[in-house]
């Protein structure tokens, strides 16, 4: 029943999307695309990065197959040689120029810049005179107008300023001196997060209202995209059948009324995950390490391409956790009952279902060698613990205490096996601890750890419950974890909003985890 049940919902979730659209199609090329060119460890955040020409060439030789027009960001790190290579792989360029707080640094991409328009008039289409400078609060309205003025004068292509649509109706007077509007189109990130089934439309919606706003002036979409893993946004839900769906809508919608878009973007950026967390690092429609399409045309696209590898080793994990059991069991003079068994099959079941899932976010999440060691650590855990609870299940011990494995001579245990699951135990307790305060005090690019934490946590939930601890003194340590999830429980589930069930998941998994620490004794 175990093994029919994980064979069961890992064929339901590996169930391809067809659509009806390729969201690429080399058939019928995009209008343009962001591209950044940092691949592997390299990053904008050094200025130690220099990327070199055959690494430039060799993407935009991928890119001019699907796409006529590219968009960067500046003019340093190497990316002042675009235009050249551009115009020799036949691409057309919207020239970024990246602006801070860092006036020596801004006036050397302005001149960059300029010196390239001129170099490369016939590749070179418009200049984007900063990039949401007015959102980071790097620089006034005015003074960017001013520079815009000043740039205007010197090159003979459009000039024009990118950033998200809210801010041009704040500062509208910047219509007067670029020579067309772009807005970026997140749906992902608006204030209220929108669905993917409704983000084509969305973009639609806004651009009618800037033009409404602005009239005579062209509206170019400058960013428009979806991310492909990372958390939920209230009912924003990153996944690579949204992504695709999302990025086909918005070109057939674009097709059908003839407006412009810039789709973001080209390759993932992976140094963005340090910043942005795993969100930063997936907008891209290539895969950033291996530069794969991610939807090649006419294949279907599933969130879980690997499905049958993932269920294979949720089969395996299932067969350890029962044979754990019986190898327990098989060992005392008393067989256990049948609540014994029922209960190891459930969590081997959650086990075996999970596993899958988990071992996908850990790949996605984690990002250098820290991240590598949290999720990590909190998976080896999660895998740890079904296996070791189906042992304490059928010996009729409850979970060690932390007193059991920290405490002072006398109180400390002797048995490996316990030691072994006190350790999962005090590792999901850290990592969740951490992960719970986070989400209350910074969650904007916190991933929810739902699948590892529900492996690791049914297991010592169905032992407290079935084997409940001997009467005793409630330990601190545990009554104040149990504080630390139960208050971060129903925080996070009010902050993210009923339609996060990612957040309502984690939550209740926080909650039970709270009720299993609470029924602690030493």
């Amino acid at each position: 029943m175990s093994l029919a049940a994980i064979a069961a919902v890992w064929w339901w979730l590996g169930i391809p999307v067809n659509l009806v659209r390729a969201p690429i199609d080399p058939n019928d090329k995009v209008q343009c695309i962001s591209y950044a060119p940092f691949r592997n460890h390299q990053t904008s955040l050094s200025q130690s990065t220099q990327v070199s020409k055959e690494q430039i060439a060799e993407d935009l030789a991928q890119l001019a197959k699907i796409s006529d027009c590219i968009r960067t960001y500046a003019t340093d790190l190497g990316l002042d040689q675009i235009p050249e290579l551009a115009a020799k792989a036949g691409l057309k360029v919207i020239q970024g120029i990246f602006l801070d707080r860092d006036r020596k640094k801004n006036a050397t991409q302005v001149e960059t810049a300029i010196r390239l328009a001129r170099e490369y008039p016939e590749t070179i289409i418009a200049l984007v005179v900063g990039n949401e400078v007015l959102l980071r609060k790097e620089m006034s309205a005015s003074d960017l107008a001013a520079l815009i003025r000043s740039i205007k004068a010197q090159v003979s292509v459009p000039v024009t300023y990118a950033d998200v649509w809210e801010f041009w109706l704040s500062n509208r007077e910047l219509s007067d001196v670029v020579d067309f509007v772009t807005i970026h189109i997140l749906p992902y990130w608006e204030n209220i997060p929108i669905p993917a089934e409704r983000a084509a439309a969305h973009a639609d919606e806004i651009r009618r209202q800037i033009a409404a706003v602005f009239p005579g002036k062209e509206i170019l979409i400058g960013e428009f995209g979806w991310p492909s893993e990372g958390r939920m946004r209230e009912s924003a839900l990153p996944s690579r059948t949204n992504q695709a769906r999302v990025v086909a809508e918005v070109l057939d919608l674009a097709r059908r009324e003839h407006f412009r878009v810039n789709l973001f973007e080209a390759y993932d950026e992976g140094w963005k995950r340090e910043i942005e967390g795993t969100i930063g690092g997936t907008w891209g429609l290539f895969d950033s390490e291996q530069r794969t399409l991610k939807y090649p045309a006419g294949l279907p696209i599933s969130n879980f391409p690997r499905w049958k590898l993932q269920m294979l080793g949720g089969m395996a994990l299932a067969i350890l956790v029962f044979g754990a059991a019986w190898l327990t069991s098989s060992r005392k003079p008393e067989q256990p009952g049948l609540a014994s068994w029922l209960t190891v099959g459930a969590s081997a079941t959650t086990a075996g279902i999970l596993f899958g899932v988990a071992a996908q976010k850990m790949v996605y999440e984690s990002y250098g060698t820290g991240g590598w060691l949290l999720w990590g650590s909190l998976l080896a855990a999660a895998t740890a613990s079904p296996v070791l609870g189906a042992n304490a299940l059928m010996s009729g011990r409850t979970s060690p205490s932390f007193l059991e494995l920290l405490g002072p001579k006398g109180h400390h245990t002797e048995s490996v096996l316990m030691t072994l699951h006190g350790l999962a135990l005090m590792v999901t307790v850290v990592i969740g601890t951490a992960t719970a305060i986070g989400l209350v005090f910074d969650p904007r690019f916190i991933d929810f750890p739902f699948a590892s934490l529900t492996m690791a946590v049914v297991p010592f939930a169905a032992i407290t419950l079935l084997n409940p601890p001997a009467k005793g003194n409630r330990p601190l340590a545990e009554s104040i974890f149990a504080g630390i999830f139960a208050v971060a429980a129903i925080y996070v589930g009010f902050n993210e909003g009923p339609e996060n069930w990612q957040s309502l998941w984690t939550c209740a998994a926080f909650l039970l985890f709270a009720v299993t620490l609470w029924r602690a004794r030493a």
